[in-house]
């Protein structure tokens, strides 16, 4: 049905059946997106998002249960880019390949001048992101919103902003997607998280380096 809908958009389509044929495909590199349900033979969806985030950036939209909030997030908290309950209407998996690949498309060439706030160092337009010189291993979404806290330099950026700049739709107050990335950010930054404030039914800020106040000299 999906390649039926799909491939007269555009799209050319590969399927595989089971969890390690998939994986398999997935790894060639010949693929711009992976779209995976969470019911496969051999290796279950959450098996196969392990293995190819170990391996590999490449995004994926999974398709999850309708209603099971708890595989939506463990989806997201595992690096998955998006999800997509079943049943889904095919228009709006379209619609959420579409933002995914326009924002792979978009991305600046790495060549780009890094950004730099305090001890954080991101290279737009790639996963490259660094705290005290420690790579963090960004997932390309978290790079994204890691990128926007940075360009806001202290300044508020709410969940509607992200989710529009990202997803290209509006936020829902049931969507933890945001929330989730932002929660797998902090704890690759580890101990020093909290540079990243959560603003109570905002969205989020991250802190910009206390200045040392100046002393006059004797």
């Amino acid at each position: 049905m999906l390649d039926q809908f799909l491939r007269p958009r555009g799209f050319d389509i590969a399927f595989e059946r089971t969890g390690p044929n998939g994986l398999a495909r997935a790894l060639s590199n010949a693929f711009d997106l992976a779209i995976l349900d969470v019911m496969l033979p051999g290796l279950d969806g959450f098996e196969v998002l392990r293995q190819l985030r170990a391996q590999s950036p490449l995004p994926v939209l999974m398709l999850t249960a309708r209603g099971d909030h708890r595989e939506r997030v463990k989806g997201l908290e595992m690096g998955a880019d998006d999800y997509l309950p079943k049943p889904f209407d095919p228009d709006e998996l379209a619609a959420r390949m579409l933002a995914i690949l326009r924002r792979i498309n978009g991305r600046l060439p790495s060549t780009a001048v890094p950004l730099e706030v305090g001890e954080l160092r991101l290279v737009p337009g790639s996963r490259a992101a660094y705290f005290r010189g420690r790579d963090l291993g960004l997932t390309a979404m978290e790079s994204e919103i890691l990128e926007s806290l940075m360009r806001s330099r202290g300044r508020v950026v709410s969940r509607d902003q992200l989710t529009r700049q990202l997803y290209n739709r509006e936020s829902s107050p049931l969507d933890r997607s945001i929330d989730t990335h932002v929660s797998r950010i902090r704890r690759k930054i580890g101990a020093d998280k909290e540079i990243i404030l959560s603003v109570r039914g905002t969205g989020y800020q991250l802190r910009l380096p206390e200045i040392p106040l100046a002393t006059e000299a004797s």
